[in-house]
């Protein structure tokens, strides 16, 4: 059963920013809002050591992502869902079906706690519904319409995030 939008006026927003542009909107965002409110009392170590390793997981993450994307030879534009010429179902893939997003959701994680800010914390909170709404969900029907069936049970077998 396809449950209707209740907006659908929100459409024209799909596709519209790239995941890194609004991954660099974001973080610079979260720096602004950490230097003009309250941070929270963190040891640096502790702040370097977290951004160090959200941010490498995220970047290692990602870059699995990238890794079979190429291996399969089909595209990795976030603009051009359509243009798949693949369902990549291994590696990274055979944990979450969006590897590269993830990646840069805990690199956003790691860069607002090494902000120590509540604020800069949750504007990273937005990035996943953000892109699950406007990314995603058009890129899951451009690929459900290129791979069927085949893709609904990948769909059953993968979660979407983790």
């Amino acid at each position: 059963m396809r449950i209707e939008d209740p907006r659908p006026w929100l459409s024209i927003l799909e596709l519209k920013v790239s995941p890194v542009m609004l991954t660099v909107l974001l973080a610079g965002s979260m720096w602004l809002v950490a230097r003009h409110t309250t941070s929270f009392a963190m040891a640096p170590e502790l702040r370097s050591g977290l951004l160090l390793v959200l941010a490498g997981a995220g970047g290692a993450v990602g870059m699995a992502g990238v890794w079979s994307f190429r291996k399969a030879r089909t595209t990795v534009n976030p603009w051009r869902p359509q243009a798949s010429s693949a369902l990549v179902a291994s590696g990274i893939y055979r944990w979450t079906r969006n590897p590269m997003y993830l990646g840069l959701a805990l690199a956003l994680a790691g860069w607002g706690l090494y902000l120590a800010n509540f604020y800069a914390l949750l504007l990273a909170c937005t990035f996943v519904p953000y892109m699950s709404r406007f990314q995603i969900r058009p890129e899951e029907r451009a690929l459900r319409e290129a791979f069927g069936n085949t893709f609904r049970e990948y769909c059953r077998q993968v979660r979407r995030w983790l």
